[in-house]
C-alpha cells in the first residue's frame, strides 16, 4: 500500500479505536488498536515497511521529548535520587538479571539477544503508570517513585537495548569500551540537547523581541525541534539522540513555565497541538504492532524448532521475571525507606504488587523491538529474531491485559486505564492540585467538586442570566440559547451519574415526555376535528409523535446504541421531508399549516404537564425539576419558532443572540470565580472552566467578524 493511502488508513483507525474505546470502556483503547491493526492485517492484507533510523525519528524522537515536557518538578524533584535510581539502576537489573534468567529459562536465545529484549521491556508507559497508580491509591512516595521513574526509564532502556543489539550483531563485546561509550553517548548526548535547546529558546527570544512573534510559526518550530535535536544527535555528535531529546524536553518545560505569561497563547495551542501528536503517534505504533503480528508470529508458529504453545509459554516466563523484579525492587525500597523513617507507610506485598502490575508495556518498547536488525554483521540470520517479537508482542499485549483484567480484582473497583495518546474525558474523578500532588475528592478535599459538576453550576446561572434578559421582543433568541445550555446541562448530568442513580431520572424523565406527547395528540386531533388544519398536516404530525413515542418506549425497555437511534432518526426525517417534497398540495401553505399545528400542540402539551402534576395522585417532587424545566423550555423554544410573524430579521436576531450570550458568558466568569474563592474547585478545574468560557468568547467573536465579512 502506499504510503500516502497507509498513512490515512492508520489515522482512522486511531480515530475508530477511540470511538470503540467509549463503548467497550473495560478495554484499554491501546488493546483495541492492536485488534484493529491485527484486523487490518489478515483482511487487507496490509504491511508496514519498517526501517530502523526513520521510525526511531519519528516515533521515538517526539513522544520522549514530550515525556520531558511533562516531566513534574515538584514533588517528584523532591524524590529525584530515588526516581533517578529506579529509572537507571532498576533498569540495569532489570537489563542484566532479567536478560540472564530469560536465557537461563530459555535456552535457545542468545544471552546478548536475551539482554538486549530485557533492556527493551524495561521501559513503562508514564500514563499508564500514573492512572493505575492513581486509582489503587497507592503511598504518595510509590507513587511520585513509580511515576517519575516511568518518565525516565525510556532513555536508559533504549540506550541499554542499542548495546546489547550491538553485541548480538557484531558477536563481541568489550566492557571497557562499552563503559566508555556509554558515558560518550550519554554525556555529549545531554550536552547536545541541552545546548541545542538553549540555542532555539535564544532564537525565538531574537525573533520575538524583532515583532516575529506569529502563534503558528513558533508552533510550528517547537514540533519541529525533537526532530531537529534527535537528528543532530545522532548524525552529527554520534551521541545519543533518545537522551537528548529528553533532556531537551524537560528544560524547554522549565524554560516554557517562565514565558507562559507573556505567551499565553502560543503555550495553550502549543500544548493542544503535542496531544494531537502524540494522539496519532501512540495509535499508530499500535496499530503497527497489530499489522506487524502476524509477522512476528508467523516464524515462530511455522517454524519446526518453536513449538507455539512453548512460546505462549516463554511471553509467560519473560512477563513473570519482569514483574518479580519491579516489586522486589519496589518492596525493597519501601523497606529501606520504613527503615529510615518509621513514620513512613510499612512494607507491604500487596502494594509491591500493585505496583509492580501498573507497569505497562507501552508505544516506546514496540517501538524499538520494530528496530532489531533482520541479519547480523556475519551476514546470518539474526538469532531467534521471530521468537523475539513474539515474546515482546506478547509481553505488551499480557502488560495491558494483566493491568485491565487483575488490577481491579486486587483494588476491589474499576480503575482509570490510559496511555500515551489515550482520549480523555475533561473529568476522570481525580483532583490534580497545582503543585502535582493527586488527591480524590471524597477523602482529601471533600468539600471540593468535580469538573462536570462546576460545569452544570456556571451553566445553571448562564441559564439564570439569559432569563433575566428575556424581553417580548428577544424571546426566540433567548428561548434558542436556553435550549442550548439546557442540553450541555443534561449532557454533563447524565455522564457524572452512575447507572443506579441515571435509571430513575430517565424513567421519570421518560414518563413526563409521555404525558406531554399525550396532550400534544389530543391537541392535533381535535385541530384535524375541527377543520383547523388538512389531513395531510395532520397525518404527518401524528406520525412525528408515534415516532418520538416509540422512541421513548425503547429508551426505557431496551436501551440500544445512541448513535443506531439517531441514524434511525435522520432516516425517518428524510423519508418524511421527501413525501412532503413530492406532495401535490402547495408547500408554502402546508409549511404553514405544520408550523400551527406544532404552536397549538406545544401549548397544550405544556398545558398538560401542568394538569397532571396537580392530580392528587401525582407528587410533584418526585420528578427531576431540572428534567422538567428543560422539558418546558423546548415547548416554548418550539412555540417562539412556529410563530408566523418572524418580522425579525436574520442580522437583528444574530444580534440579539450574541448580546444575551455575552451577558451569559459574563455570569459564568463569575460562577467559576465564586467557586474558586469558596474553595469548592481546585486552580486547575477553575483554569479549566475558564479556558472554556474563553473558547466560547473567542467563537463567538469570530462568528461576528466572519458575519461582517459577509
Amino acid at each position: 500500500m502506499p504510503i500516502i493511502e497507509l498513512v490515512i488508513l492508520l489515522a482512522c483507525l486511531v480515530l475508530l479505536s477511540n470511538v470503540l474505546s467509549h463503548y467497550l470502556v473495560a478495554i484499554p483503547v491501546s488493546l483495541i488498536q492492536v485488534g484493529l491493526g491485527l484486523g487490518v492485517a489478515l483482511l487487507l492484507n496490509v504491511q508496514v515497511k519498517l526501517q530502523t533510523d526513520w521510525f526511531m525519528l519519528v516515533f521515538i524522537a517526539p513522544m520522549l521529548y514530550n515525556d520531558g515536557r511533562q516531566f513534574p518538578k515538584q514533588e517528584l524533584w523532591k524524590l529525584r535520587g530515588a526516581i533517578f535510581a529506579n529509572a537507571i539502576v532498576l533498569v540495569f537489573i532489570t537489563t542484566i538479571l532479567g536478560g540472564f534468567l530469560i536465557h537461563v529459562l530459555i535456552p535457545t536465545i542468545p544471552l546478548a539477544v536475551s539482554i538486549a529484549l530485557a533492556a527493551i521491556l524495561s521501559p513503562t508507559d508514564p500514563v499508564a503508570v500514573q492512572s493505575i497508580s492513581e486509582g489503587v491509591k497507592l503511598p504518595k512516595e510509590i507513587l511520585h517513585l513509580v511515576s517519575g521513574e516511568s518518565l525516565i526509564n525510556d532513555a536508559s532502556g533504549l540506550i541499554g537495548f542499542k548495546y546489547a543489539l550491538a553485541a548480538a550483531v557484531t558477536g563481541s563485546f568489550a566492557i571497557g569500551k562499552a563503559v566508555g561509550d556509554f558515558f560518550y553517548i550519554s554525556l555529549v548526548g545531554l550536552a547536545v540537547g541541552l545546548a541545542l535547546i538553549t540555542l532555539i529558546q535564544v532564537i525565538r527570544d531574537v525573533l520575538r523581541r524583532e515583532g516575529i512573534n506569529d502563534t503558528v510559526f513558533n508552533v510550528v518550530l517547537q514540533i519541529l525541534t525533537p526532530f531537529a535535536i534527535y537528528f543532530i544527535a545522532e548524525d552529527w555528535f554520534q551521541a545519543s539522540g533518545v537522551v537528548a531529546v529528553v533532556a531537551a524536553g524537560v528544560l524547554s518545560h522549565i524554560q516554557n513555565s517562565h514565558e507562559a505569561e507573556d505567551a499565553p497563547e502560543l503555550r495553550l495551542v502549543t500544548e493542544k497541538v503535542w496531544n494531537i501528536i502524540v494522539y496519532l503517534l501512540n495509535g499508530i505504533v499500535f496499530l503497527i504492532l497489530g499489522i506487524e503480528l502476524p509477522v512476528a508470529t508467523k516464524g515462530t508458529i511455522e517454524g519446526t524448532h518453536t513449538n507455539t504453545f512453548h512460546a505462549i509459554f516463554d511471553v509467560l516466563i519473560v512477563w513473570g521475571i519482569l514483574l518479580l523484579i519491579r516489586v522486589a525492587w519496589t518492596y525493597g525500597y519501601m523497606l529501606f525507606s520504613w527503615l529510615r523513617d518509621r513514620a513512613k507507610t510499612k512494607p507491604s506485598v500487596r502494594i509491591a504488587t500493585l505496583s509492580g502490575l501498573s507497569g505497562v508495556r507501552g508505544a516506546i518498547t514496540m517501538a524499538g523491538v520494530f528496530t532489531i536488525p533482520t541479519v547480523i554483521a556475519s551476514g546470518d540470520a539474526f538469532p531467534e529474531r521471530a521468537l523475539v517479537l513474539f515474546i515482546a508482542a506478547g509481553v505488551i499485549i499480557l502488560s495491558l491485559v494483566s493491568a485491565a483484567g487483575i488490577l481491579p480484582l486486587m483494588a476491589a473497583k474499576s480503575l482509570p486505564f490510559m496511555t500515551r495518546g489515550s482520549s480523555l474525558d475533561e473529568d476522570d474523578g481525580v483532583i490534580v492540585t497545582d503543585d502535582n500532588e493527586t488527591d480524590t475528592p471524597d477523602e482529601a478535599k471533600p468539600q471540593q467538586v468535580s469538573y462536570k459538576q462546576a460545569r452544570i453550576y456556571v451553566l445553571r446561572l448562564a441559564v439564570q442570566n439569559i432569563e433575566e434578559h428575556r424581553r417580548a421582543e428577544n424571546q426566540r433568541a433567548a428561548y434558542d440559547l436556553i435550549l442550548d445550555q439546557q442540553f450541555q446541562i443534561r449532557r454533563l448530568e447524565v455522564a457524572s451519574q452512575t447507572a443506579d442513580e441515571l435509571q430513575p431520572m430517565l424513567t421519570d424523565e421518560m414518563q413526563l415526555r409521555l404525558v406531554a406527547l399525550a396532550g400534544e395528540r389530543q391537541a392535533v386531533k381535535e385541530m384535524l376535528a375541527h377543520g383547523e388544519t388538512s389531513k395531510l398536516a395532520a397525518r404527518a404530525y401524528l406520525r412525528r409523535i408515534d415516532e418520538r413515542e416509540q422512541r421513548l418506549s425503547q429508551t426505557i425497555h431496551r436501551p440500544g446504541l445512541p448513535t443506531l437511534r439517531t441514524l434511525r432518526i435522520l432516516y425517518n426525517r428524510a423519508v418524511q421531508g421527501f413525501r412532503l417534497w413530492i406532495a401535490p398540495a402547495d408547500s408554502d401553505k402546508l409549511r404553514a399549516e405544520q408550523l400551527e399545528i406544532q404552536r397549538v400542540a406545544s401549548k397544550a402539551a405544556i398545558k398538560t404537564l401542568s394538569q397532571y402534576l396537580k392530580q392528587a395522585n401525582v407528587d410533584e417532587q418526585q420528578f427531576d425539576q431540572q428534567a422538567l424545566y428543560h422539558l418546558i423550555v423546548n415547548y416554548r423554544n418550539r412555540i417562539e419558532n412556529a410563530k408566523a410573524d418572524h418580522s425579525l430579521s436574520r442580522a437583528d436576531y444574530e444580534r440579539q443572540r450574541q448580546t444575551l450570550r455575552i451577558k451569559s458568558l459574563g455570569a459564568e466568569r463569575a460562577g467559576v470565580q465564586h467557586l474558586l474563592e469558596s474553595g469548592q474547585i481546585s486552580l486547575r478545574t477553575a483554569s479549566k472552566l475558564r479556558q472554556f468560557i474563553n473558547y466560547s468568547e473567542n467563537l463567538l467573536m469570530l462568528n461576528d467578524i466572519e458575519a461582517d465579512d459577509e
